[in-house]
């Protein structure tokens, strides 16, 4: 089973018969190496209705037939555009036949904003998924700071791989996502949402090290970059 970064928040989980994508931001992406229409997927996994974690939910769900798995409210503004959408809410399990997807919350906001009509739509709690697919259970925490009930998720749940942003002033920054890893128990860390924009470049490398140093395995994934998920 293969994990491919796509830069930003978006991941790509696949094996030989099976793939999803989390928050797909391709175009309108400095840093993707990716085009949205390069991309196969079954499943389409939403965080929240930011457009860096959206912007191409729809022309991937397009292309491939996919299913948008959201909040309900932002499965049911997808299923407004005729696209096929499962609708969950926070500690909701999804079976997808070869994984389970569990929606929990993160602290965010999460809304779709039109700069043309200079509105704001309500799109839901802003979440992540916990997917065990394989004998591996990997964490993406979408966009979050760091919350106390990150502990209740390691205690419940035993993670082999925590996606974690760190890009700060819109989520959790480096310090408090080394605490977040220490408070998850998890095995490994793959740092996102960093360096796509001037206000969140963060040193991804020197995070792994921090991470290292607590023993905890890390991966300072570029964009385009493939890593094998092990046990």
């Amino acid at each position: 089973m293969n994990l491919t970064f796509h830069g930003h928040s978006c991941i790509q989980i696949s094996d030989k018969e099976h793939s999803i994508i989390i928050d797909p931001f391709l175009s309108g992406n400095p840093a993707a190496k990716t085009k949205p229409e390069d991309i196969q997927a079954e499943y389409i996994l939403l965080t929240h209705g930011h457009t860096d974690h959206t912007a191409d939910a729809e022309a991937i769900a397009r292309a491939n037939d996919a299913t948008i798995i959201a909040t309900f409210e932002l499965a049911t503004y997808y299923s407004w555009k005729g696209l096929k959408t499962i609708g969950m809410n926070m500690g909701g399990t999804v079976d997808l036949g070869f994984a389970t997807a569990k929606l929990v919350h993160a602290f965010h906001s999460s809304s779709i904003v039109s700069d043309d009509s200079q509105s704001i739509v309500y799109a839901g709690m802003p979440g992540g998924f916990i997917i065990d697919w394989n004998g591996s259970t990997l964490y993406h925490a979408g966009d979050t700071s760091l919350f106390g009930d990150l502990k209740m998720f390691g205690e419940l749940h035993n993670i082999d791989y925590a996606i974690l942003p760190i890009g700060d002033f819109y989520t959790m920054g480096p310090k408090d996502a080394l605490i977040a890893a220490k408070w998850l128990q998890a095995k490994n860390v793959i740092p996102v949402h960093h360096s796509t924009f001037p206000g969140i470049v963060q040193d991804a490398v020197a995070f792994v090290s921090q991470l290292k140093e607590q023993g905890v395995g890390g991966f300072a994934l570029q964009p385009g970059d493939q890593l094998t998920l092990e046990k």
